[in-house]
């Protein structure tokens, strides 16, 4: 074998590897299930808001005063009822100190339909 076929079968090689690669990383995106650590990401924040929603709802629920704090609610606008939310208290998961501006934004919409 000389150098020629060498550089040859050397320069298939690479080929086909990079070939390879660029076939995986195709069908592991497409269809197998592979997603980027940032998609990850949103995609568990929204599993949590998710399952965390129904609690603020249910605290809403429980509010004595529910049915007058809807109608005020109702006269806010549509992009600061999270914050209404948020300063009721509905949206303070219990054990928790602080409220999640995505949940209240969620809960608001859940409790305003």
């Amino acid at each position: 074998m000389d150098i020629k076929d060498i550089k040859q079968n050397l320069t298939s090689g690479i080929g086909g590897a990079v070939a390879g690669a660029i076939v995986l990383a195709i069908v592991g995106f497409n269809w197998g299930g592979w997603v980027t650590g940032s998609s990850a990401g949103e995609m568990a924040q929204t599993a949590v808001v998710d399952r965390l929603v129904p609690i603020c709802v249910g605290q809403f629920e429980m509010d004595k005063d529910k049915a007058a704090k809807l109608a005020a609610m109702k006269k806010v606008d549509s992009w600061t009822r999270g914050d209404f939310v948020i300063e009721q208290g509905w949206a303070t998961m219990p054990g928790s100190k602080e409220a999640d501006s995505d949940i209240a934004r969620d809960c608001a919409d859940k409790i305003a339909a």
